[in-house]
């Protein structure tokens, strides 16, 4: 698939509007308050995983709702000092699948929570175990239009503020330097680490690949692709609802999120991607902390002949030496 989207140079500069509901911070205020109200931390119980670097803990946080949520947290074997955390999160369908999947920043020296993703992990990867007990709101079987007519009881408000708690969470946990948290994703991840970033204000960065739900709008004129098909799907059979899906998914718009973050913030994007298509990564990127009052580190790395891929692993090495040099770290990660 050859490049489809903007041209390099215009989106570089692609600050495109956004259609913002006027209780957009309201409404994300009062989700994150109800969901306050119950202590976060439910159980952390040690299992084995046959790593003997790792040390890895099966976690139970309450999220939106006060909903039981699982992670994985893991850690170099042995320390005991507070490490700096990485809180990940999973792509569209995946779950959080088994704990020596993903070792990366663990094998970087950091403390790594990922959460598993509520009411999904049925499409690939090795499964989830988080249920989403409030998937029986109007709209279609798959996560992107479970309650989409209402933006109350759409999936992503669920999913964003479980996002948000896992920062909380793993702040209770053992081992953390609190201070130092990173939200970290790729694709629908990316786009729960970009809204975790407009609505913590203390996150220490934010490393956002190929968000999903970033320049929705234009998104779903350009793609037919999953997630973003799926909505057209639902459109296609449900028509006339167009303006009330416009209004929720104008609720988990990343460009908001963007608008409002503060960390320093580091980018990808594949310019073939046709799953998530670039302009919303660089429209985010471009208008990132405009309402913040700060100025943060932000950067984008561009992958012209990749897709969704983007940039893989030359990508992490890049996102490995960026984040230990915007915590402050040595290259041993001490």
């Amino acid at each position: 698939m050859p490049a489809f989207d903007l041209p390099i140079r215009e989106l570089e500069q692609y600050r495109p509007d956004v259609q913002e509901p006027p209780d957009f911070d309201e409404f994300w205020r009062d989700t994150l308050k109800e969901a306050a109200q119950a202590e976060v931390l439910a159980a952390a119980t040690p299992v084995r995983t046959g790593l003997r670097l790792t040390d890895t803990w099966d976690v139970t946080f309450r999220g939106f709702a006060k909903d039981p949520v699982r992670a994985w947290y893991s850690r170099p074997a042995g320390v005991r000092d507070p490490l700096p955390a990485v809180v990940e999160y999973a792509g569209y369908g995946r779950g959080r699948g088994l704990p020596h999947e993903r070792l990366t920043w663990v094998n970087a020296g950091y403390a790594h929570l990922l959460m598993d993703n509520r009411g999904q992990g049925d499409q690939y990867g090795n499964g989830g175990a988080t249920p989403d007990p409030h998937a029986s709101a109007p709209g279609g079987p798959g996560p992107a239009v479970r309650g989409l007519p209402n933006p109350r009881d759409y999936h992503f408000r669920r999913l964003i503020t479980d996002a948000v708690r896992a920062v909380t969470a793993v702040r209770a946990l053992p081992g953390v330097d609190g201070e130092r948290v990173a939200a970290v994703g790729n694709s629908q991840g990316g786009g729960l680490a970009l809204a975790v970033a407009g609505l913590v204000p203390d996150l220490a960065a934010a490393l956002i690949t190929a968000p999903f739900l970033c320049g929705i709008r234009r998104a779903l004129d350009l793609t037919d692709a999953s997630p973003y098909g799926e909505i057209s799907a639902y459109l296609a059979v449900h028509r006339g609802e167009e303006e009330a899906a416009y209004r929720t998914l104008s609720y988990v718009e990343g460009i908001s999120f963007a608008r409002r973050a503060a960390a320093p913030a580091h980018f990808g994007v594949g310019l073939r991607d046709t799953v998530c298509p670039p302009s919303g990564a660089y429209a985010a990127c471009n208008r990132y902390a405009e309402l913040s009052g700060v100025d943060p580190r932000k950067e984008i790395h561009a992958y012209p002949f990749n897709g969704h891929e983007g940039g893989d692993a030359v990508h992490v090495r890049r996102q490995l030496d960026w984040l230990a040099e915007v915590l402050e770290l040595s290259p041993s990660r001490g």
